[in-house]
């Protein structure tokens, strides 16, 4: 649990320096993919942390080694917890952006953007700013699994 944890807090940390570093100086669309597949990378760990406390507190027998199985168990385990189910959304959502056929805009400026077609033709912008309100929620959602892991040191 805490191992994983800790891997979720080292990829927010990648991801901050792609976000204030990389992406600033290169403005690239390689640079969002990056930063989405770090943001994913991030989530991951974190919902992986999730299930290593929910098998701890025996809520689950087994963690599943598939994210869609892993996803579903969290939201079987967690079923009141309106938040974890926005953050699985929002998961899974940046899972499919980062699969999904894009193009480019305006590389190499200021308001460089991705431009990915997910679910049945849905078209996703992906600009700095998108990536800042990724990258923001992402923080919040290490923040929340920090909440519920550190509640079971409470209870002792």
């Amino acid at each position: 649990m805490k191992e994983s944890f800790e891997e979720a807090i080292q990829e927010l940390k990648r991801v901050e320096h792609l976000f204030w570093v990389s992406l600033k100086y290169t403005r690239t669309v390689d640079v969002i993919k990056h930063v989405i597949e770090r943001l994913i990378n991030c989530i991951g760990f974190g919902l992986q942390s999730l299930l290593e406390y929910a098998k701890e507190k025996k809520l689950v027998a087994a963690i599943p080694s598939n994210i869609g199985l892993r996803c579903d168990l969290l939201k079987k385990t967690f079923p009141d917890n309106a938040e974890l189910l926005d953050y699985i959304n929002f998961y899974i959502r940046l899972r499919k952006l980062s699969k999904a056929e894009y193009a480019k805009r305006e590389e190499f400026r200021r308001h460089v953007t991705m431009i990915a077609t997910i679910d049945k033709g849905e078209v996703v912008e992906v600009s700095i700013d998108t990536l800042k309100e990724y990258y923001e929620s992402t923080k919040n959602f290490v923040y929340f699994v920090k909440k519920i892991i550190n509640e079971e040191k409470e209870e002792h």
